[in-house]
């Protein structure tokens, strides 16, 4: 059964509301304080909100106080707002704030109904559409559920339609290319060229010409005039993976044409435009480097006009499993085996390890494992990997141990926040006070 949040403080339009929404849990608040306080502790997808709220009856400040408040605690809650016959106006501001809708009374429970049960279905639209996306940033192949890739993911959308350089900063193998296609991918640019350069495997003395071309006859060997990377991404992006181990001496020929947006080639006098997007990738520590004086400041501050942090493998908890997952799929397909899972001792390794190589080295362990293995399932033999202390993972993937270790830091957080008022506290848990109790006494906590 749907919970149902009625904020009134009216008596009468709350046994009203509370015994026509028979079909809903209804929870009812008189108040800022009471409606917070339920907020917290039901986890309502709607909720229907006089304005009129004490002690401001008469005006609509404490309503829209407490919608406010609301949409910061659950900016995907949806508010109906309930006005006066003649409030328009606020109703108006309230839809403004971030309200889904407004009712002006006196109220009709058909039409309620109608304007709730519609609250409910978008509700339950855009949470499938989450769960939908789920694991996916796109047919890239960047996966993962856990809260550090999908950061990742919705910096993405809201970076790849724009024209802003973006600086990927990771560890070796954790797909930084990867994460360069999908902006890519996902932008205007995307049945354009991209094209990828990596800084760090071409000698010095190659890759000026590499990036900038040249002219026929500019060195000994150039026999003819040859366009660079940068040209052969003309309307598309262009990828300088691993920046940081570019050469000082050719940081300011590229600062140059981030600016402009122009390249001469080498041994040429002509100035050529070129109009790309770009994005940059490095495992090194720039801002170090621009101490040290081994990178330009300048160059720095250009290419990081928006900076992504891309988490390495061993911090991205059950994403492990998800892609090592995914690998398998396609490995089936590739080499045509036909093996189903991993074994438990095989789920062991693969979370007790810490993954120096990223997924890169995920990706090399699985594929080797489908080639090795002989049974229906791969075990920790096949990824050739140490199980561990089988132990400490069931531990940390008993629900009640991250249960109760979770409930233990939030309590004492909440403690700290209240200054040890127990009333304060509860409200921001979103428990009675007895309950508090009992939980403080469970895990043996002071409130000094």
């Amino acid at each position: 059964m749907e919970t149902l949040l009625v904020v009134e403080d009216d008596p009468g339009i709350q046994k009203q509301l509370k015994w026509s929404f028979s079909d809903y849990e209804v929870i009812i608040a008189g108040d800022r304080k009471e409606a917070i306080t339920a907020l917290r502790r039901y986890e309502p997808k709607v909720v229907t909100l006089d304005l009129g709220l004490p002690p401001d009856e008469a005006n609509a400040s404490e309503g829209l106080a407490t919608l406010k408040e609301m949409l910061e605690l659950n900016p995907k809650l949806k508010v109906i707002v309930i006005t006066g016959n003649e409030d328009k106006e606020n109703a108006l501001s309230a839809i403004a704030m971030g309200a889904h809708d407004f009712y002006q009374k006196p109220i009709d429970d058909d039409t309620m109904s109608v304007i709730i049960a519609r609250a409910f279905w978008v509700a339950n639209i855009e949470l499938e559409n989450e769960t939908l996306k789920g694991a996916s940033l796109d047919n890239n192949g960047f996966l993962g559920n856990s809260p550090q890739v999908q950061k990742v993911c919705r910096m993405v959308e809201r970076i790849a339609p724009t024209e802003v350089t973006t600086l990927l900063l990771g560890e070796s193998g954790t797909g930084k290319e990867v994460l360069a296609r999908a902006i890519h991918q996902q932008s205007p640019r995307k049945d354009q060229p991209f094209i990828a350069i990596n800084c760090a495997s071409i000698p010095e003395n190659l890759l000026e010409s590499e990036l900038f071309g040249f002219e026929k006859g500019a060195f000994t060997g150039a026999h003819k005039t040859t366009e660079g990377k940068i040209e052969c991404a003309n309307g598309g992006t262009l990828f300088l993976d691993e920046i940081g181990d570019m050469p000082y001496s050719l940081q300011a020929k590229i600062l140059r044409f981030l600016q402009e947006k122009v390249v001469e080639r080498v041994g040429g006098r002509k100035e050529i435009a070129v109009d790309v997007k770009i994005v940059c990738a490095t495992h090194q520590h720039l801002q170090n480097m621009v101490e040290q004086k081994e990178f330009r400041e300048d160059l720095f501050y250009r290419i990081s006009e928006i900076t992504i942090n891309i988490p390495p493998l061993r911090d991205r908890g059950e994403d492990v499993v998800l892609l090592a997952r995914a690998f398998l799929q396609n490995y089936n397909k590739q080499m045509q085996r036909n093996i189903n899972n991993f074994s438990d001792d095989a789920i062991t390794a693969l979370t007790n390890h810490r993954w120096p190589g990223n997924i890169r080295e995920l990706q090399n362990k699985v594929k080797s494992a489908v080639i090795m293995a002989d049974n229906k399932q791969i075990t920790a033999d096949d990824l050739a990997l140490p199980i561990g202390d089988e132990e400490q993972v069931k531990l940390a993937l008993n629900l009640r141990h991250v249960r109760e270790a979770a409930e233990k830091q939030a309590i004492n957080k909440a403690l700290a926040l209240s200054n040890g008022n127990i009333s304060n506290t509860a409200g921001l848990l979103g428990v009675t006070r007895p309950t508090l109790y009992s939980l403080l006494d469970k895990y043996g906590l002071k409130t000094d």
